[in-house]
This record gives C-alpha cells, sequence and structure tokens, in this order.
C-alpha cells in the first residue's frame, strides 16, 4: 500500500512540473547568494550580502544566462527579545548584464518573532524604494515565516532545520499600474559549524496577478557566515 502511495505521489509530482513547464509564461531562475553577519554589541548587528540571479529555464528551453548581481546591506537594531527594526540598502547591476535598468533599493523594516519550544514564527514587514534609471517603484511587504529544527527542540551543530514563509507584496509607480504579487518559499539548511550555516530550497512566485499572472519558480542556495 505504501509503495502504491509512493507512485502516485511521483506521478502527482511529474505532472505537477510537466504542466508548470508547459505554460508560456513561466520561467525558472536560480539565486545564489553569501551573506555575512556581525554582531556590534547586543543589540546592534549588520549584514552585508552579494547575491547572482540567473536563468535556468525560460522560453521553453532549458539555458543558463545571467540576470542581475545584488549587493546588499541591512542593520538592525533589537528593540526587545522579540521586536527589532532595520535599515537597508542594496545596489543591483543589470545594465551590463542583460541590458535592464541598474537599481538602487532603499528599505525600511519591522520585524516581530516568538519561541514555542521547538518552534518560531515571525511576522515582517517592509517598505522599499525601488529607484530604477527612468522611474521610482515603491513597494510594502508582509511576510509571515516558520522554522524550526528537524532533530529535537534545539539546533545542534551538524543537524538541519526548515523554514517556511509566505509573503505578500503591492507595488506602486506613477508609470505603471499597481501590482500584487505572492511568493511561498520552503529551505532545507544545516548548521555546519558555530559560525556557517547553509541552505537550499524553492520559491515559487506569483508576480502581477491581478493584472496578466506570470509564474517563476526560483532553486535557492545560500551561504550565512557569522563573525
Amino acid at each position: 500500500m505504501s509503495y502504491t502511495k509512493s507512485i502516485l505521489v511521483f506521478w502527482a509530482c511529474l505532472a505537477g512540473l510537466n504542466m508548470l513547464f508547459s505554460q508560456s509564461d513561466f520561467e525558472g531562475l536560480g539565486e545564489s547568494s553569501f551573506a555575512i553577519n556581525t554582531d556590534v554589541n547586543s543589540t546592534y548587528k549588520i549584514n552585508f550580502a552579494v547575491r547572482s540571479r540567473y536563468f535556468l529555464y525560460q522560453n521553453a528551453n532549458f539555458n543558463f544566462e545571467n540576470r542581475q548581481l545584488d549587493f546588499v546591506h541591512f542593520s538592525t537594531l533589537n528593540l526587545d527579545y522579540n521586536h527589532s527594526v532595520s535599515l537597508g540598502v542594496q545596489y543591483r547591476i543589470r545594465e551590463s548584464i542583460d541590458g535592464g535598468s541598474n537599481e538602487l533599493r532603499l528599505t525600511q523594516q519591522f520585524n516581530f518573532t516568538k519561541k514555542r519550544e521547538a518552534l518560531r514564527f515571525g511576522h515582517r514587514v517592509r517598505f522599499e524604494q525601488r529607484l530604477l534609471e527612468d522611474f521610482t517603484i515603491l513597494r510594502s511587504r508582509y511576510r509571515f515565516a516558520l522554522d524550526f529544527p528537524l532533530n529535537g527542540e534545539k539546533l545542534d551543530i551538524g543537524e538541519a532545520y526548515l523554514v517556511s514563509s509566505m509573503e505578500a507584496l503591492i507595488s506602486h509607480s506613477k508609470r505603471l499600474k499597481p501590482e500584487l504579487d505572492h511568493r511561498t518559499t520552503s529551505l532545507i539548511g544545516w548548521l555546519i559549524s558555530e559560525s556557517l550555516k547553509l541552505q537550499l530550497g524553492l520559491e515559487y512566485r506569483f508576480e502581477a496577478f491581478n493584472l496578466n499572472t506570470e509564474h517563476r519558480l526560483f532553486l535557492l542556495t545560500s551561504a550565512v557566515l557569522k563573525i
């Protein structure tokens, strides 16, 4: 019986992937990142990250094509054990890679987290100003996330953990109609050492679903180093 169920689940997954890849508005991308986190003191920390995004599947064909490169900085102030505020700045390079517009992005963030035994959940609100070459996009984001270790109630070195989240986004601009997006993300991470985490996962995006929905599946890989 369990063997039959496994076969059915396997074929259902294949059917789902086939439906995705057969859509004309579907694209598959990858995003790899390397981040460094540093605690300046007990209440203030900083983060630096470099991210590379690239196409893996587009126009009904598998191919590798670089799309953009991001340089990101965040400064975070802990208000108490559960609440924090952050300011971020990001520069995106596209013009010299695929001909798109370079972008300067400013971010203001409020984060609330709470832990119940092994489970930690968080609410995150972000406001972004995306400064492109010819116009500016104002974007608001809300994310709900859960994470927990896969072995026991405490994450030890060498063990894995799971992070899942759902995020809603709305973008405004004088040049464009308001756009609604939705993202669902699931990552498996490994605590390699006290200072290093590796993560692998998928993110599915419904972009501009109030206008002309575009479907994008991201393969996410990342390394986080704490110094």
